[in-house]
């Protein structure tokens, strides 16, 4: 028998939901159809994110326990009140993105499997000049959320000492944004340097609770991640679903919530009641427009000091580090930590297990392993991620470290594409 299919009526059109009943978040048993009613209860505030920018659909076709790819390039077979504009990335390859102004358009966005939305920071009318600043804030392995919610203060403070207004919301996951409308007059190179300027000053003011050190080994504590303002990034916007068993959703705060927020209270369950209660706290966002200038003042400042104002940039990969100095034969970079790698995996479940099998070898290495001293990064590929697992074994005398040995798996993204 054919699939079933649901048409509802949205902002004057009609939206067909093929496979409503098809299940999302088994845990919960929420279905396709319960996401679409999900975002449309929540659409003044879901659209406020997304209104007028290019998306980035990241579709997941078989629900959360499901394999996600990215999908750049808008679906050619579209009705055609899908609005689209054509992104140029640094590759120098281009796509049609979809670009999403009403309810209607956002249901046929989340009828295409995607449960969290992905902006870019630039408007479709003007693709050179980014209209948001992006604080992303990333907890290392084994810090606890109270440190999340203090960085998170002490970055609203940076902001208003440099003239800006800080928008916070929970990632949804592990993590926290802050988000700030900005005059649409520098490019994405200047915005990228001004996030670094503010996240420097973010790391002197706290020291000990946030880090700007790119190299992932190198940080303690919150890393202020600024390269969410890099040319082709996006960030899970604000309302958005998460793909977590509990399905929680990136939500939009005030500040008088930010110090004793919990992630976890925000969730498809419980969103709605919320939007309907006290509505969107994001809802000024975009009359607070501010001036870059003081940042890249402060950036210049730094530069002065000695600090590069722009360091190794992002090759795509999330989480994976950049081209930096390179040494030795393969130009690759060295880095100062002692790090050996176990995984390189098509997903993160078969990645972890060939972790499991290297712990069952080196019982005697793992205790000596801090949370913070498991590598295990997202690296972006063509259209999907996959795992890599790397160890750091700074706390291992010297004469027990582990050599480096052929990986337990050895996936290869780029295989195929190569010619």
């Amino acid at each position: 028998m054919p699939a079933r299919k649901e048409v509802i009526q949205v902002a004057g059109r009609e939206v067909t939901i093929t496979n409503p009943d098809k299940v999302f978040f088994p845990d919960l048993g929420r279905t396709k159809l319960d996401l679409v009613r999900y975002y449309l209860a929540v659409a003044d505030g879901a659209l406020r994110g997304v209104h007028g920018r290019p998306m980035a659909l990241k579709r997941f076709v078989n629900g959360i326990t499901g394999e996600a790819f990215y999908q750049k390039r808008a679906p050619a077979s579209r009705p055609e009140w899908i609005e689209t504009v054509e992104l140029t990335f640094p590759s120098g390859r281009t796509a049609h993105e979809i670009v999403v102004r009403d309810a209607a358009q956002l249901a046929w966005v989340i009828n295409l499997g995607c449960i969290d939305l992905h902006p870019h920071p630039v408007r479709a009318d003007d693709l050179q000049h980014p209209d948001e600043l992006r604080v992303d804030l990333d907890p290392i392995p084994g810090v606890e959320w109270p440190q999340v919610r203090d960085v998170a203060l002490v970055v609203r403070d940076v902001l208003t000492d440099f003239g800006l207004t800080g928008w916070p919301k929970t990632s949804g996951s592990r993590g926290f944004h802050i988000f700030c409308r900005i005059e649409r007059r520098w490019s994405f190179t200047q915005v990228r340097r001004a996030a670094l300027a503010l996240a420097r000053e973010v790391e002197r003011r706290a020291p000990d609770l946030a880090t700007s050190r790119w190299w992932k080994e190198e940080r303690h504590g919150v890393f202020v991640d600024y390269n969410q303002n890099a040319k082709d990034r996006t960030t899970a916007s604000a309302y958005s679903l998460r793909p977590t068993p509990d399905a929680r959703v990136s939500m939009p705060l005030s500040w008088d919530e930010v110090p004793y927020c919990d992630p976890a209270a925000f969730t498809i369950d419980t969103a709605v009641a919320r939007f309907a209660e006290l509505g969107d706290p994001g809802a000024g966002i975009d009359e607070a427009v501010g001036s870059l200038d003081a940042l890249l003042d402060l950036a210049k400042e730094q530069k002065a000091a000695g600090l590069d104002d722009e360091p190794p940039r992002s090759r795509g990969a999330v989480g994976a580090p950049p081209p930096g100095k390179t040494s030795g034969a393969t130009g690759r970079r060295r880095s100062s930590m002692p790090l050996i790698e176990v995984a390189r995996a098509a997903s993160k479940e078969e990645a972890m297990a060939g972790l499991e099998r290297w712990k069952a070898r080196h019982q005697q290495v793992w205790p000596l392993l801090g949370p913070a001293d498991v590598l295990v990064d997202s690296m972006r590929g063509r259209s999907s991620t996959w795992t890599r697992i790397r160890l750091n074994l700074r706390n291992v005398p010297e004469d027990q470290r582990p050599p480096q040995e052929p990986l337990e798996v050895d996936f290869d993204p780029w295989q195929g594409l190569r010619r």
